[in-house]
């Protein structure tokens, strides 16, 4: 062999081995790509997948042969999806056919569903109704449609399944709350139509859009000012209106009219509102009042309280009114005499915490440790108090000052009276009863004395013994006969009680002469009743 054609077959060998390597190496990319391409579409169809799963939405396809193609799967195919088997408690789960979903539905509603089922997959007509299930309270929504490629391609029929019944109960829920707000705005309508005067709601822009039947009625009669002005009393309520808007103030003002041929007072009232929380829009809801009659009552209110004041300047009490701003609008003179103050102390209207401060310069302030603290105690009544309150103050100078504070129109009214005498004459008759008492205690006899009205009033140690009474019941102020059958266990005559007890009674109230019981213990008591000069009745026991 030339070594020509040795060069040549070496060069030809290794021309082919390039070629094939080459050809190895394209195909190798050919492959990667494919693979790569293959990879995205299944991880695409996954995607695709999962998504469908996750719909809340269940569905059922019918999948067709690709007619474009030689397609190996020439019949239809099934498929449930996961939620569908879940939704309607399959038991063969996504495995399920078509008959298996059927079963779930009322004969009549599967005969309607086969109907729709036919006409969509003849014809391509979609369909959306709802169904029953069976033996469920649920209903279910079933949206039939076909899926067609953008080549004409019929790919599926696509049958979803929605499950409404929450939904149908949340609208359940949306209608009763809506009849609820209907029979309350019937109310609120009926509350405003009902009121017996006209009342009405204006927008940002003065514009009435809400009034009620007397509105209506009064805004359309001829209104006549008392001066002969012939504007309309409704519409001259929008200056008011304006005011309240531009000031965000409750306003209100006064008109007189003619009404009917009468002369009538009313009184106007704009009070502004924001909108819905909205700052920038200011709505008024304004109400028209006839005062009238309370014009009527203040006046006479006014009379009749100048009469009274009159009266309290006359009395020896000392009266003072402080109003709520805590200033003395009256006082009589035997107010000023009795606290020690000049005639002029009352002409600048002092306030109740310079009154205090006055009689503390004076020393005639009850002694107090901390007069800042009992001064803003006092200053508390002023909005506190609801009702009237009496004590007693205790002067320096040895005086007694009754005080009885109490509400008052105008704000409060203070009394006070001086008791020295009063409490002194007390105490003395205090002390004569404790003296009495005391000298009932020490006599040996046994003593109890009754009350004109034969209630108990005193008794001693010795009939406590006596008798062995219980201290409390004896306490409790019984009477004549209660206490009479407290002796009835000590007595031996007790079987014929009620003839006795007749007979303590006659002699004790009627005849008042002496007699005597026979005791248990052998004893007998000697019973002496006596009457007393208030009327009482002393009964004495003395044993023999």
């Amino acid at each position: 062999m030339s070594n020509d054609l040795l060069h040549d077959m070496l060069y030809f060998c290794l021309l082919t081995g390039v070629v094939l390597v080459a050809f190895l190496v394209s195909f190798k990319i050919t492959i990667a790509r494919l693979r790569q391409k293959n990879y995205f579409l299944n991880r695409d169809r996954e995607r695709y997948a999962e998504t469908m799963y996750a719909s809340k939405d269940g569905y059922f396809a019918f999948i067709y042969p690709d007619e474009r193609i030689k397609d190996p799967r020439r019949s239809v195919r099934e498929r449930c999806s996961r939620r569908l088997a879940v939704m309607l408690n399959l038991k063969n789960g996504n495995q399920s056919s078509f008959e298996d979903v059927l079963q779930m539905f009322t004969a009549q509603d599967v005969l309607k569903i086969k109907k729709y089922l036919s006409l969509m997959q003849d014809e391509g007509i979609p369909f959306d109704d709802t169904f029953l299930l069976k033996n469920v309270n649920r209903t279910i929504n079933i949206f039939g449609a076909r899926i067609n490629g953008t080549d004409g391609n019929l790919y599926c029929d696509m049958l979803w399944f929605r499950d409404l019944s929450d939904d149908m109960l949340k609208m359940a829920e949306l209608e009763d709350e809506k009849r609820l707000q209907n029979l309350k705005i019937s109310k609120l309508e009926l509350l405003i139509n009902h009121l017996s005067f006209p009342i009405w709601l204006r927008d940002d822009k003065l514009n009435i859009i809400v009034q009620n039947k007397q509105y209506t009625q009064m805004s359309g009669s001829d209104l006549t000012t008392k001066e002969g002005n012939g504007s309309n009393l409704i519409a001259s309520a929008e200056t008011l209106a304006k005011t309240a808007q531009k000031t965000n103030k409750v306003q209100k003002d006064y008109v007189n009219l003619i009404v009917g041929g009468q002369a009538k007072r009313f009184e106007i009232t704009e009070t502004p509102f924001h909108s819905d929380g909205n700052l920038d829009k200011i709505f008024t809801v304004g109400f028209l009042q006839d005062v009238t009659e309370l014009d009527e009552v203040k006046r006479s209110f006014k009379i009749h309280q100048n009469a009274h004041l009159e009266v309290l300047s006359a009395l020896g009490t000392a009266f003072a009114i402080f109003n709520m701003q805590q200033k003395l609008i009256f006082s009589n003179k035997s107010f000023l005499k009795l606290w020690n103050l000049p005639a002029e102390f009352a002409d600048n209207n002092p306030s109740y915490g310079e009154f205090l401060e006055a009689i503390r310069e004076n020393r005639t302030l009850p002694e107090v440790t901390d007069f800042r603290s009992y001064k803003n105690d006092e200053e508390k009544m002023f909005t506190s108090l609801i009702t009237s309150k009496e004590d007693l103050l205790h002067i320096p100078d040895g005086r007694t000052f009754r005080r009885v504070v109490a509400p008052h129109p105008n704000g409060l009214i203070f009394a006070f009276e001086d008791v020295s005498d009063r409490l002194a004459a007390t105490r003395m008759a205090n002390e004569l009863v404790s003296v009495q008492q005391n000298i009932l205690d020490n006599t040996r006899d046994a003593v109890i004395i009754f009350a004109a009205n034969q209630k108990l009033k005193y008794f001693n140690r010795a009939y406590q013994r006596l008798w062995k009474v219980d201290l409390a019941q004896m306490q409790n102020m019984p009477s004549l006969t209660e206490v009479l059958e407290m002796q009835k266990k000590l007595l031996t005559a007790n079987n014929d009680w009620d003839n006795l007890k007749q007979n303590m009674l006659r002699h004790l109230l009627n005849i008042c002469s002496r007699f005597r019981l026979e005791r248990k213990d052998g004893s007998v008591v000697e019973v002496v009743p006596v009457i007393l000069s208030d009327e009482s009745l002393m009964i004495t026991y003395a044993v023999n």
